[in-house]
């Protein structure tokens, strides 16, 4: 708490903010949620031992979701270092309601404590109880997989082949259309979607006016209300320069499922296209806020590239209920995922490509406290030439969380992680919590006045809704 920003946290007990509706509405469906999907686990086991823990977790589950209305306990030690530190923070402010609190600290310590129920256990320790949650989302994203997985293939055979379309273009226009690929990728990894995907292959100098110039990309930069996509490019393309060679680029990981598929996308096309020679992922260490990735998370979707039809092709839980069958994979579609897999593997197993997680991620704190509580993990950031972090926790997280003036400046805003830190920041997020930074001044008023952008008493709605971002970067390296 000490090294945190002196600026007042977003708290559950404002009743006009995010974290109130959080935590009112958002954590009991949550716990709910794991509750049937442990009791569902449990009524598959054979084992009688396993079985009576199983049920022990879900009768912990469901402690925890009555201790909602009432006072917090200290976190079980299930031998891990941040636990004196979590419990030591819940003392120090003063073992409070679970609606007057910090909401950074309250949502860390809910999954935190639950985490705590299986690690303490014998036969549930590596029990993921949002796996299936993950996985069902990258199964609803079958469409936009799909297409991706080929576009991405064509676009890295271009890449290796050494020739392109821009071969015969001027060093400003192939650095233009590279930046713009650049963006293309990175807003793809912003959104989670496919925008504009049939212009990432065999782009011409037409081809990249064309994608500047389209509908759906101005849709889109229209709701970036903070778009730093050309610094963070420039700073990479400076660094391609000749006379160097290792270039690391580090991307801190939020949702797994389709998202954590776009997140490799970019991760690949940054070492096919020579922007970076390394990538650095950065999972979460424990199931954390539901759909955070763990290093499991990225096997299990290399098992479902290799065995695409298998995976698309099975029944998940819910149709065979409905009596649905899936459809049927193509042998081309098959045959692009298994390429995908070819392609990532060969990069995880050449180095290239690493994973990298850390108990800091999962503590309880803001990123204010990297420097002093997280050194190592600091000092090895700064070896990065661009560090992006992924998603609206991370955000929160760099931020402290707190209820800065929209207009502070985002280098203002992350402390000790801004100007001279010797780290490059870039944040892709779209907004899900009222904490925002680095907007010009008078536009969250000009937001709150829109419609549905403002509740009653004022609260800024508009950025609860994931359909505006905030793409902003620091040089701490300037």
């Amino acid at each position: 708490m000490e090294y945190d920003t002196k600026v007042a946290p977003s708290s559950t007990a404002d009743k006009n903010s995010f974290a109130f509706i959080s935590a009112r509405d958002r954590w009991p469906i949550i716990l709910t949620s794991a509750i049937d999907d442990v009791h569902r686990a449990v009524s598959k086991e054979t084992d009688a031992e396993k079985q009576e823990e199983g049920k022990s977790i879900t009768q912990g589950l469901a402690k925890l979701k009555y201790e909602l209305q009432h006072d917090r306990h200290p976190l079980l030690d299930d031998g891990q270092p941040d636990i004196a530190s979590y419990n030591a923070e819940l003392e120090a402010r003063g073992n409070p309601k679970w609606f007057d609190v910090a909401w950074l600290y309250a949502e860390c310590y809910l999954y935190r404590r639950m985490a705590t129920l299986f690690s303490t256990s014998t036969h549930w320790k590596r029990y993921d109880v949002f796996s299936k949650q993950k996985m069902s989302t990258f199964r609803s994203s079958r469409p936009a997989v799909l297409e991706l997985a080929a576009r991405y293939n064509d676009m890295t055979r271009q890449l290796e082949s050494g020739h392109s379309v821009l071969d015969n273009a001027s060093e400003e226009e192939r650095e233009k259309a590279e930046q713009t690929l650049f963006t293309e990728m990175c807003e793809i990894c912003l959104w989670g979607n496919a925008t504009d995907l049939s212009l990432l292959t065999n782009l011409s100098y037409e081809d990249i006016q064309k994608l500047q110039g389209s509908e759906s990309r101005k849709a889109n930069e229209e709701k970036i209300l903070v778009n730093d996509f050309a610094a963070a490019f420039a700073c990479l393309k400076t660094a391609q320069k000749p006379g160097t060679k290792e270039r690391r680029v580090d991307i801190v990981l939020d949702n797994a499922g389709f998202e954590l598929f776009v997140d490799l996308v970019l991760a690949g096309y940054l070492l096919e296209s020579g922007l970076a020679t390394q990538i650095v992922l950065h999972p979460k260490n424990i199931p954390w806020f539901v759909s955070d990735v763990v290093p499991k998370d990225f096997s299990d979707l290399l098992t479902v590239l290799v065995n695409a039809k298998h995976f698309y092709e099975t029944p998940s839980e819910d149709e065979k209920a409905d009596g649905v069958s899936p459809e049927t994979l193509s042998e081309a579609d098959a045959a692009n995922m298994k390429t995908l897999f070819e392609s990532w593997s060969a990069l995880y197993a050449e180095g290239k490509m690493l994973l990298r997680p850390n108990g800091f991620w999962t503590e309880g704190g803001s990123y204010w406290r990297m420097p002093k509580t997280a050194s190592s993990l600091f000092d090895d950031l700064k070896e990065s030439e661009l560090v992006i972090f992924k998603g609206d926790l991370n955000y929160r997280k760099l931020t402290g969380d707190a209820l800065w003036d929209p207009a502070t400046p985002f280098t203002e805003a992350i402390g000790p992680l801004g100007p001279a830190s010797g780290i490059r920041v870039l944040t892709l997020r779209t907004c899900k919590a009222d904490v925002v930074v680095g907007l010009p001044k008078g536009k969250d008023e000009e937001l709150r006045a829109m419609e549905g952008g403002r509740g009653d008493s004022g609260a800024r709605k508009w950025a609860w809704s994931g359909k505006w971002a905030v793409v902003s970067f620091c040089d701490g390296k300037a």
